[in-house]
């Protein structure tokens, strides 16, 4: 195999019934007073925050509550909230919700533990110098953010969507109940399965191996995630309330992102960087956003190494390797996996997306704010200029 280093320090509690544990947790890792982070007033509906409330109680720890985080989690709500944090004297974040609020959170505490203007951490003008512990519940399959060391944001000063990661990031521990999920509106769901399985693909959509070497247990790892959680992503959406096929894709969903699926690989992630500036000026959501481009990336692309798009279509979905032209067999695994996404009714498209046209100079914008200006290229299986992400953008439009 290659070199590579893997750190994933995230304690894990899985199963039924873990919300009451969230006092002990949080008193476990030194949090006195925390700040409760959300978004959808689910969590309060359904008494999901009064069982983590009264938790942080019987452990004599105070806390202070922050709602309003959306998908594509604002700036401004990051900012709002190093300043409560120090105003309050906060010493622990505790997010309750999906990848949105766990990535908000993250912002938050990197924010109020750094001098430098939290943004220009994201940009990577100023390095990650400290960040406040987290923890959290989650409440959707698909980030993976719970246990991962990336933060998402969306500086609305533009429409401007960047990620960042570092090992200060990653989570104290996170809580993981299945049944959470029950309630999630289909559209939600589905989206989750994507992102899920995009955390892997933009993974093993690596550049080629040296003469020699292999990372077959990664591999191998990715192809039986993929497979785990398509099959039981479509029994989520017919039976929602499937205790089993709910547990199977939220623990896939930790697995895609802990960088478990890329050991030893050197990640792509351009159609992540692609469906950051779509979410970023439309607000879309990140999974829907996802199987909308793919498509067109990996078309654009497969080229570059034709082989490997042939093992994943062979051990994915089964196909048999025309060996006479491999090209036939990699394009029937796009295929295949575009037929997937619209089994769960996501988009494959950017306009069934947005629902309305997409004009060139929208294309252009997205394609400038991805390349910085034309100034730096995305992506390791191909890399890709300003020109390519314009030409993806149309395929995909």
């Amino acid at each position: 195999m290659n070199s590579f280093e893997f750190y994933t320090p995230t304690k894990i509690f899985f199963g039924k019934g873990g919300a009451p544990k969230v006092g002990g947790a949080i008193k476990q890792y030194g949090g006195t007073k925390v700040l409760l982070h959300y978004g959808s007033d689910r969590v309060l509906k359904n008494g999901l925050m009064d069982t983590v409330i009264a938790s942080m109680k019987e452990q004599g720890i105070d806390y202070v509550m922050l709602g309003g985080v959306v998908p594509n989690p604002r700036l401004t709500l990051v900012r709002e909230g190093a300043e409560l944090v120090k105003k309050e004297k906060i010493d622990f974040i505790m997010a309750v919700g999906g990848g949105s609020v766990i990535d908000s959170a993250k912002g938050i505490a990197m924010a109020a533990a750094n001098e430098a203007d939290v943004w220009d951490i994201y940009m990577g003008k100023e390095p990650i110098k400290a960040a406040l512990p987290t923890g959290n519940i989650l409440t959707l399959a698909a980030a993976g953010s719970e246990t991962s060391k990336n933060t998402v944001i969306t500086n609305e000063d533009g429409g401007i969507k960047v990620v960042i990661g570092g090992d200060l990031m990653r989570p104290k521990f996170t809580i993981m109940d299945p049944e959470l999920l029950y309630t999630l509106p289909p559209y939600q769901t589905a989206s989750g399965v994507v992102d899920i399985m995009m955390h892997t693909m933009d993974r093993y959509f690596s550049p080629p191996n040296p003469p020699g070497v292999s990372n077959e247990m990664t591999d191998r790892i990715s192809e039986q995630l993929l497979k785990v959680t398509m099959h039981y992503g479509k029994i989520c959406m017919e039976k929602p309330n499937d205790y089993e096929a709910r547990s199977e894709v939220m623990w896939a969903g930790s697995l895609s992102h802990s960088d478990l699926t890329g050991l030893g690989l050197l990640p792509d992630f351009a159609p992540h960087r692609l469906e950051h500036e779509l979410s970023g000026k439309y607000d879309v959501t990140h999974g829907a956003g996802l199987a909308a481009v793919w498509g067109a990336w990996a078309r654009y692309v497969y080229n570059t190494n034709v082989a490997r798009f042939v093992r994943y279509g062979v051990n994915v979905f089964d196909l048999t390797e025309d060996k006479a032209n491999p090209e036939k067999t990699a394009l029937e695994a796009i295929k295949l996996t575009e037929d997937y996404f619209k089994s769960i009714d996501m988009p494959i498209n950017m306009t069934a997306l947005v629902g309305k046209d997409i004009s060139d100079e929208d294309i252009e914008d997205m394609a400038d704010k991805c390349s910085r200006g034309g100034t730096i290229t995305i992506g390791n299986f191909m890399k890709l200029d300003k020109k390519q992400m314009i030409e993806i953008y149309k395929s995909a439009r």
